[in-house]
């Protein structure tokens, strides 16, 4: 697709059909379920780590074999964050599609291309305003 006339974000891209609508809804129905489970099986990893920092015993810092506990800790929390970050993203578009307003770039207002949220539903920027974020 060619870039836009003018820099216009969306500019071109034609507003979204029943079936292409159909499609990201269940597409982010999908990756929201996806992204619940793997949320949930993190939060135990952490629940796990935390557990085993509370053991005085565990001494994690003299084991050749793995990572300390706190790096574990460290990583385990990073991933939970952006999963986060994720759900409220998948949710936040499943509720532009409820209330109609899916599919326009909450910066400029112009439509955001099938292509583009077809390679990431969640978007809710144009690929424009996006560079520009």
């Amino acid at each position: 697709m060619n870039e836009p006339v003018g820099g216009v974000a969306g500019a071109d891209a034609m507003p979204l059909t029943d079936a292409q609508l159909d499609h990201l809804r269940r597409e982010l129905q999908r990756q929201q379920g996806a992204l619940h489970t793997e949320l949930r099986r993190m939060t135990g990893s952490l629940a796990d780590v935390r557990e085993a920092r509370s053991d005085a015993s565990a001494d994690d810092e003299h084991d050749p074999e793995g990572p300390t506990l706190s790096s574990e800790w460290s990583r385990i929390a990073g991933v939970t964050d952006e999963l986060e970050r994720s759900v409220a993203a998948t949710g936040a578009a499943l509720e532009r599609l409820a209330t109609g307003t899916f599919g326009t770039c909450i910066r400029c207002g112009q439509q955001i291309g099938f292509g583009r949220l077809d390679a990431r539903p969640s978007a809710a920027l144009c690929i424009a305003c996006a560079r520009m974020a």
